[in-house]
């Protein structure tokens, strides 16, 4: 059992500059379609930037959105899938998460409709994070933006209709692509299969993703101190899974360079890599038998205000606003709050 903390981040060179664009409505990259100088804004809450849901963030099931006022993308899909797709008795449905309609209904209670969502990014094909894949392209008519690599790896070990290569759309690692005014960049993370985090830039602001990895390489770690807003997974205290029921085999496995990442790893990361554009941080990923939001939380806390920096919930109260950062932890099986990040 490897006790590494990360990979020194050393690489001070840039991503590769080949954009192509993908947008998916497609009008050309730079002009703004009919009557959208003159619509309002789509969402409920204030402002005009990046807003953000999370539906369920563990091993029973990923899936979070994105967007802009023009619209957004999904973030994986391993959420339960409509009554109408469910299989018989061989692969019963998880109970704990919410199912695509029930996603569907609170985007669009936020003024997000199933039109305005032009794709999803795929991480890696596990089921967790792809389950409800094929239901939730098939509904929202969009795309699917993963690498080669994850798609071949889905269509040979998972579940699912290889149909789901007409929605492909091919992306590269380091190479920026775009959905509608996002920016997209896939990078590498270290995992048991095939794995992607994404950094997704809006007029300047950056949302990175990066979860399912075991440790924190160079070219993951150049994408995510760069970020204003950062999904990082904390998925494991580490007394908590030595000392728990787990087998030994899969307890290795956890915590192996290509498993998943130790609060207390993710905590000393983003201390040491705190800067002042970095907003907000979510935990995600947490294990249901290995973690505990309050654990999590403290640990992630503890670190920044070791640095001598204050720490918000995130609840857009008055006392919170003045604090450095704020650390929200993403539930493992109900929506979280909607984020108006900008």
């Amino acid at each position: 059992m490897p006790g590494h903390k990360y990979k020194g981040y050393t690489n001070d060179g840039r991503p590769l500059k080949i954009a192509f664009d993908v947008d998916g409505d497609d009008t050309p990259h730079g002009q703004v379609p009919d009557g959208m100088l003159d619509a309002k804004p789509h969402y409920t809450g204030v402002g005009k930037g990046l807003c953000f849901i999370s539906f369920g963030s563990g091993s029973s099931g990923n899936c979070a959105y994105l967007g802009t006022p023009r619209g957004g993308v999904l973030i994986d899909a391993g959420i339960r899938e409509p009554v109408k797709y469910h299989r018989k008795k061989k692969n019963p449905e998880r109970q704990d998460v919410p199912t695509l309609d029930q996603a569907i209904a609170e985007l669009e209670r936020n003024g997000v409709s199933r039109d305005m969502v032009k794709g999803i990014l795929l991480t890696h094909a596990h089921q967790d994070h792809m389950r409800c894949l094929y239901p939730a392209v098939s509904a929202c008519r969009c795309s699917v933006y993963c690498t080669m690599g994850v798609m071949a790896q889905m269509l040979q070990r998972c579940r699912i209709s290889g149909r789901i290569q007409d929605h492909h759309v091919p992306i590269f690692k380091e190479i920026p692509f775009r959905v509608l005014d996002m920016e997209i960049t896939a990078f590498e993370t270290m995992h048991d299969v095939k794995s992607v985090g994404f950094s997704i830039e809006y007029e300047g602001e950056r949302f990175v993703v990066a979860t399912d990895m075991g440790v924190i390489t160079e070219r993951a770690a150049y994408y995510m101190s760069r970020a204003n807003y950062l999904m990082i997974e904390c998925n494991y205290d580490r007394e908590m899974l030595v000392h728990g029921h787990y087998p030994q085999m899969l307890k290795d496995r956890v915590m192996g360079e290509k498993g998943h990442l130790d609060n207390k790893v993710a905590a000393q990361f983003v201390a040491d890599h705190y800067h002042d554009g970095l907003h907000y941080v979510f935990l995600c990923h947490l294990s249901k038998d290995n973690n505990t939001e309050e654990i999590a939380l403290t640990t992630m806390r503890q670190a920044l205000e070791d640095r001598g920096l204050s720490t918000g919930d995130g609840s857009n109260a008055a006392s919170q606003n003045s604090r450095d950062v704020q650390i929200c932890a993403l539930p493992r099986y109900n929506p979280s709050s909607w984020y108006v990040l900008a």
